[in-house]
C-alpha cells in the first residue's frame, strides 16, 4: 500500500460540520476521528451512527443536533475515511472486511467506555452495525438500517463488482486518477445524481472534498474489495436483535427491494415493517434529517439505562 496524503484536520477540516464535537481517539491499530455529543444525563440512551462507503461523519450533520437533545450521540469515521487514519498494510484485509471493521469499531467503543443502546447504520454502515451484534461486540436495544446494503448485488453487477475492486486496488494509480476526475464538478454531479438524492450546496462541497482526496478514495476502494456480502447475508439470517428497516423510495444505489427481501427472510420481521420515506434517495438522512430523526425517535425513547461500561 503506497502512502498517500490524507485529509488534514487543520486545513480540510477547518470548517467541518460540528467540528466542536470532534476528537481523536487512539486504539492499537488506528487513530479515529469521533464526533461525540454527550448528553448531560450520564444515564441517557446512547446512539452510535455508522456512515456508508465513501462518506464520513459529515453525513450526520443534520441528524446529530436533532438527536442530541435527548440522547448521547457518537458518530465516527471508518478506517481511512474522512479524518480517521489509514491502517497499516498488514491490517488492510481485516480492517476493511465486515467482521474486521466491526471488531475495529468495538475496540474504539471499549476505549471510549461506551456500550451503545441503539446503532444506526447507513448503507454499508448497516452491515457493520448488524455484525457488531452478530459477533457479540454489542448488545443494542435496537439496530436501525438506513438504506442498508445488507444483500449481495444481483446479476452481472454482483459477479464483477468485488472482483473488479480487488484488481483496481493493485493498481497504485487508480485512487489518484479517481480523485483527479472527481475534482471536476460534472463528475460529482453524476455521482450525486446516481444516489437519487438532492443535496444542498454544503453537502455537495463536502463530498467534493472527500472524493477528490486520493487517500479517502483508496479507503473506499479497499472497503469495496474486501466486502463479502454473501457470507454476511448467511450470518444475518440468524440475527435476533430488533431491526428497523428505513428506505428512501428513490434510492438508486441500494433499491428498497433489498429491505423488503430482508424483512421477508428474517423470522421476526414482516414486509409491513419496512418504513419508506417518499421522494428521498440513498442519502435520505442528509436530504431530510428531521424525517429520519422522527422515525428513529419512537423506536428508542430516551431511557435511564446506563450507557457506560
Amino acid at each position: 500500500m503506497s502512502p498517500r496524503q490524507a485529509l488534514n484536520w487543520d486545513t480540510d477540516g477547518r470548517n467541518w460540520p460540528l467540528r466542536q464535537l470532534s476528537s481523536f481517539i487512539e486504539t492499537p491499530r488506528l487513530r479515529w476521528h469521533v464526533q461525540w455529543a454527550k448528553h448531560p444525563n450520564p444515564r441517557a440512551t446512547s446512539i452510535l451512527l455508522l456512515h456508508g462507503t465513501g462518506a464520513s461523519t459529515h453525513s450526520w450533520r443534520g441528524l446529530i443536533p436533532l438527536l442530541s437533545d435527548n440522547y448521547t450521540v457518537i458518530a465516527i469515521d471508518f478506517p481511512g475515511h474522512g479524518f480517521t487514519s489509514m491502517p497499516q498494510a498488514a491490517d488492510v484485509p481485516t480492517l476493511f472486511s465486515i467482521p474486521g471493521m466491526a471488531a475495529g469499531v468495538a475496540e474504539l467503543l471499549t476505549q471510549m467506555q461506551i456500550k451503545p443502546d441503539i446503532i444506526v447504520g447507513h448503507s454499508a454502515g448497516a452491515a457493520v452495525a448488524c455484525m457488531l451484534s452478530l459477533n457479540g461486540h454489542c448488545q443494542p436495544q435496537r439496530l436501525v438500517s438506513l438504506n442498508g446494503a445488507l444483500l449481495p448485488l444481483d446479476g452481472v453487477a454482483g459477479q464483477i463488482f468485488s472482483p473488479l475492486a480487488k484488481v483496481l486496488i493493485k493498481a497504485p494509480w487508480v485512487p489518484e486518477l479517481f480523485a483527479w476526475q472527481a475534482a471536476r464538478p460534472s463528475v460529482l454531479h453524476k455521482l450525486m445524481e446516481g444516489t437519487g438524492s438532492q443535496l444542498d450546496d454544503e453537502g455537495r462541497k463536502l463530498y467534493q472534498t472527500l472524493i477528490s482526496n486520493p487517500s479517502h478514495s483508496q479507503a473506499a476502494l479497499y472497503m469495496m474489495a474486501h466486502w463479502d456480502l454473501q457470507t454476511f447475508w448467511e450470518r444475518l439470517r440468524s440475527l435476533q436483535d430488533p431491526l428497523s428497516l428505513i428506505v428512501g423510495s428513490q434510492d438508486w444505489i441500494v433499491p428498497p427491494s433489498v429491505a423488503y427481501r430482508v424483512a421477508e427472510t428474517l423470522p421476526h420481521l414482516r414486509t409491513q415493517d419496512v418504513i419508506s420515506l417518499p421522494n428521498l434517495g440513498h442519502l435520505a438522512h442528509e436530504e431530510q434529517a428531521e424525517w429520519v430523526a422522527n422515525v428513529i425517535w419512537p423506536m428508542g425513547q430516551p431511557s435511564t439505562r446506563a450507557s457506560g461500561i
